[in-house]
């Protein structure tokens, strides 16, 4: 009678999970077309979100309930999802986050360290000097060595093919993987294809850091790193697509080791919430149709108006920095403004910039802006008065002096301490702030009266210094 019973109360619960997950939609949305029956169905919600789903935005929030699975491993209108973005990407394996490139990132380092292992070679990435930050905690956690390779500036490294054979070349044994980010946050792009072709040459993957990068894929020339050769890239959809903030990809090239789609979401559940916002899966679910439906052919009218603007810029004096297609990067000091000036004049006109130093000014846009951004920028910009160059250029990048291990610097005890009374202390962290997330020094480097000067250049007050007797390598 149990048996029954229980065989019974199966066949229901199986009947039910395929009516939700199979009634409505067009294939393309699995997950919001999931959400939005559950919303419409007026169910007493006796699990979580606390809200209960009350309210317009809430109504849509869930948890893992049944037909919603969890997010690591992806299973039923989940692993669809995933499974229409991978098509679009031209992805061998595409994987959801809800946490941003972020944890991509750290998921791709764990990727690397297992290939490491498996090829019984020490785990060391040979990094672009500009990595975001949590490309450091991830080597710091998962114990992997990192080998720079140094930029031309704080927020670029672009080395070329043979610069990047000769760090390899210079290493005293070969890494298990080279990490490079492209965009940079100035709009600068690396030479994938050459570069990728130098990486499979010694037998490594290439990984890229394409966070400003996802919507590369659609141009009408596709320029996505892993369409040239990246065997793995973190895209943060939210950047560049129309994404709730937090919605990223893990792409996972189809001819990439198999081991990095095998373990990709073991991967990214090491670091990852067990709680995952089904809203960003929704949004991240939602996107996949408006790249099936005209964002093509949207993102390139767009894409020639935003080059327009860009032209007039240049004739109004106006210098620009970097060749990516949706981001304005403008240098303007040799307007007579620093970038953190113009942004402030740009304000009160309704513009509000991405990021802004001294030397730059950012302004990252989509083709949800419109054409009337581009022409509010054009005349914003043109009515501004040129005045006479400011010469004051940044300071030169500190020389890199290791005093600690990476690891053992970031969790040693630390102490914050006015930049003036850090010279010759070792950086415990880099504490910078996003927007940009790229360390001037990396924690176990010598605080040097060059560090100094670019601390004190780019508005940095204070600094996490080990305690003295935490002792030097």
């Amino acid at each position: 009678m149990n048996g029954s019973a229980s065989g019974k109360r199966e066949e229901t619960r199986s009947r039910g999970a395929v009516r939700m997950e199979t009634a409505g939609g067009d294939g393309m949305t699995p997950v919001w077309d999931f959400a939005r029956r559950y919303a419409e169905e007026k169910t007493f919600r006796l699990h979580m979100p606390g809200h209960k789903g009350r309210g317009e935005m809430e109504r849509f929030d869930l948890t893992e309930i049944e037909g919603a699975p969890p997010l690591y491993p992806a299973a039923g209108i989940l692993r669809e999802s995933e499974e229409n973005a991978a098509e679009l990407f031209g992805a061998g394996r595409t994987v959801y986050s809800a946490e941003g490139s972020s944890l991509c990132i750290r998921a791709m380092v764990f990727l690397a360290r297992l290939l490491a292992e498996r090829r019984g070679i020490r785990p060391l990435i040979l990094a672009g000097r500009n990595a975001h930050r949590s490309f450091l905690s991830a080597a710091v956690l998962l114990g992997v060595e990192v080998a720079w390779v140094s930029g031309e500036g704080l927020l670029s490294c672009c080395p070329g093919a043979e610069e990047l054979e000769a760090a390899i070349s210079a290493l005293p044994e070969r890494p298990a993987a080279v990490y490079l980010t492209s965009p940079d946050y100035l709009g600068n792009r690396i030479d994938t294809a050459s570069l990728a072709g130098v990486c499979h040459a010694y037998g490594m993957p290439l990984l890229v850091d394409n966070a400003h990068g996802a919507y590369l894929r659609f141009l009408p020339e596709d320029q996505h790193p892993l369409s040239l050769g990246a065997d793995m890239t973190c895209d943060s959809a939210h950047k560049t697509l129309p994404v709730l903030t937090g919605g990223a990809y893990l792409q996972i090239h189809r001819e990439a080791d198999p081991l990095f789609a095998l373990q990709a979401e073991r991967a990214m559940a090491l670091f990852a919430s067990t709680s995952p916002s089904w809203l960003i899966l929704q949004s991240l679910d939602r996107c996949n149709a408006r790249m099936r439906g005209a964002y093509r052919e949207e993102l390139a009218a767009f894409v020639r108006q935003t080059e327009e603007l860009k032209n007039a810029l240049r004739e109004m004096g106006y210098p620009l920095a970097g060749s990516e297609p949706l981001k304005i990067t403008l240098m303007p000091k040799a307007y007579g403004y620093t970038g953190k000036e113009l942004q402030e004049m740009l304000r009160p006109h309704g513009l509000v910039c991405e990021f802004a130093d001294p030397d730059a000014l950012v302004m990252m846009l989509t083709p949800e802006n419109g054409p009337e951004s581009l022409q509010r920028i054009r005349k914003t910009l043109a009515e501004i008065p040129r005045l006479a160059e400011i010469p004051e250029r940044p300071p030169r990048i500190p020389a890199f002096r290791p005093a600690l291990p990476l690891g053992r610097a970031m969790l040693s005890p630390a102490e914050e301490v006015p930049v003036e009374k850090s010279l010759g202390r070792v950086l415990a962290d880099p504490g910078i702030s996003c927007p940009p997330a790229v360390p001037i020094l990396i924690s176990g480097e010598e605080i040097t009266e060059a560090a100094v000067e670019c601390f004190q250049y780019y508005g940095i007050t204070r600094v996490s210094c080990v305690l003295e007797d935490e002792g030097r390598i």
